[in-house]
């Protein structure tokens, strides 16, 4: 067995340092690439209010990116919306849309061409997921992560 400093050493290396756990702006970030990267590029990210699709319209605004994010609660993209342009000084649009349904996504897409009059990446990073064995998941459950995973997917990517 490993002596307990060894363990607690392993496990706080194991930790998500906190700059990175949620949704928070990273406090600092050190450019790795041109800070002007993505300048006069504009991104359309579903679920860009959260998780990955958040951090990386972080990113994306760092290094000069205008960004649309997208998810189904309007609250949430816009809450994340005010935090990214606070942090990066860069314009975030916060739009409404289910990658489920394609009037929607539509509809999204119209409002971000009226407001940046162009889309040069896409981020398809809308998601759901039971956190369960597969045993445990039911039909229904599995056609809802289907539906907005692959599904989803296809259909913003149209």
């Amino acid at each position: 067995a490993a002596p307990a400093p060894a363990m607690a050493e392993a496990a706080a290396a194991a930790r998500v340092p906190p700059d990175e756990d949620g949704d928070e702006c990273l406090p600092q970030y050190r450019h790795l690439l041109s800070p002007d990267l993505l300048e006069g590029q504009v991104a359309f990210i579903t679920g860009g209010g959260s998780g990955i699709g958040f951090r990386i319209a972080e990113i994306f605004m760092r290094h000069g990116c205008r960004t649309v994010i997208a998810s189904r609660s309007l609250q949430r993209v816009s809450e994340a919306s005010k935090k990214l342009v606070a942090a990066t000084g860069q314009q975030c649009l916060p739009l409404s849309l289910d990658v489920r349904q394609p009037q929607t996504i539509a509809a999204a897409v119209d409002e971000a061409l009226k407001e940046f009059k162009r889309i040069d990446i896409l981020i398809n990073g809308a998601a759901g997921n039971f956190l369960c064995p597969a045993s445990a998941l039911s039909f229904n459950a599995f056609k809802t992560v289907m539906d907005i995973d692959t599904m989803g997917t296809f259909n913003t990517s149209k």
